[in-house]
């Protein structure tokens, strides 16, 4: 379109210049107004390019994308998603000529923009009160409670288990990093056992106060609310909120109650099921996984338990709070989006 426009604007008797006001290029119009004149109306068409010509046509890919595009079982074929051989293989059966290897076929879906054959799994909220229950926890987040603000003397508790942390020892020591070589750790180790790690986290304070037990339940966490609770400022606090998920350590009103019976100034505040990405502490459980767990090289369990709570003593020093974004707007539009795909079983807005 610009070729031909071009080719009138300078049958109207404008100057290469005049035209390159119009076409933000003198160059462009000094080159196509030579075509036309040379070649007449083939001129504007493209020359001849060099270099080998283009194997598989437009066509094709769009072909094989939409085969991605489709399930398995659409065509009848075993498989509970396409791999790139399987595609380049099915493609070929189904006629497609010529037929794409299997590494032309990533090739093609690696660079499209949109990639409906890649699939991420969810879940769909199932605690009838999942709002009520989310939102008052993301109103903590933002010191707020039941709307109103939070005193300097109440704090707001993260807490969990990570079970199952092991003490392994590679059986070679790690070999150190060369140039263009990274540091190669040992596949294999000895196995010392497990343990379990309890945390609070003060979500405004950016404090990580844990303890190691050799596992999980109502007695190792009980364990861990005694240590924070008999120290201070949270001994002498107003109101301390516990925010914890639905473990067995901690479920139902039972568990409330027992903190509460305890110590009356500390108030659990329990996560919707299947919402534990909303508690602060995951955060915390990924870092001592990525910095201190992975890869991890301990003698024993004693050894794991010392490089652990050296680490929380490490993290204390240098810790901010998180910068936490999700909030009770975020919360809406995410279970507006939901309703969208399950309208059996609608989830009610926060307030």
């Amino acid at each position: 379109m610009l070729r031909s426009r071009i080719v009138l604007l300078a049958a109207t008797g404008m100057t290469n210049r005049m035209i390159a006001q119009r076409v933000d290029s003198q160059d462009t119009a000094r080159k196509w107004r030579r075509r036309y004149c040379e070649q007449g109306i083939e001129g504007l068409a493209d020359a001849p390019r060099p270099g080998r010509p283009r194997l598989y046509p437009a066509t094709v890919v769009a072909e094989v994308k939409a085969l991605a595009c489709e399930l398995p079982a659409a065509s009848r074929t075993p498989l509970a998603r396409w791999t790139c051989p399987e595609l380049a293989r099915h493609a070929a059966a189904v006629g497609i000529v010529p037929a794409p290897s299997a590494s032309t076929v990533r090739r093609w879906l690696t660079d499209d923009a949109l990639k409906p054959w890649q699939h991420r799994s969810w879940i769909f909220p199932r605690d009838p009160h999942f709002a009520l229950k989310a939102s008052r926890v993301l109103d903590l987040y933002q010191r707020q409670w039941e709307g109103a603000p939070l005193g300097q003397d109440e704090y707001v508790l993260s807490a969990d288990e990570k079970p199952g942390v092991q003490a392994r020892m590679r059986i070679h020591l790690p070999l150190p990093p060369g140039p263009g070589r990274a540091m190669r750790i040992e596949g294999e180790y000895h196995r010392f056992g497990t343990l379990a790690y309890l945390a609070a986290y003060d979500v405004h304070q950016a404090r990580i106060m844990g303890r190691c037990e050799p596992t999980t339940g109502i007695k190792p966490f009980t364990a861990l609310v005694d240590q924070v609770m008999q120290s201070e400022p949270f001994t002498s606090a107003r109101r301390v909120f516990w925010i914890v998920d639905n473990g067995s350590s901690h479920r139902n009103w039972a568990a409330a109650a027992r903190l509460s019976d305890a110590y009356p100034n500390a108030q659990m505040v329990h996560l919707p099921v299947h919402a534990s990405w909303l508690n602060q502490i995951e955060v915390y459980c990924s870092v001592i996984q990525r910095k201190l767990l992975t890869p991890d090289d301990f003698e024993d369990l004693d050894e794991l338990t010392a490089q652990i709570l050296a680490f929380e003593s490490h993290y204390n020093t240098t810790a901010r709070p998180f910068d936490w974004k999700f909030t009770r707007t975020d919360l809406n539009r995410l279970l507006a989006r939901i309703r969208q795909h399950d309208r059996h079983a609608p989830q009610p807005l926060a307030a």
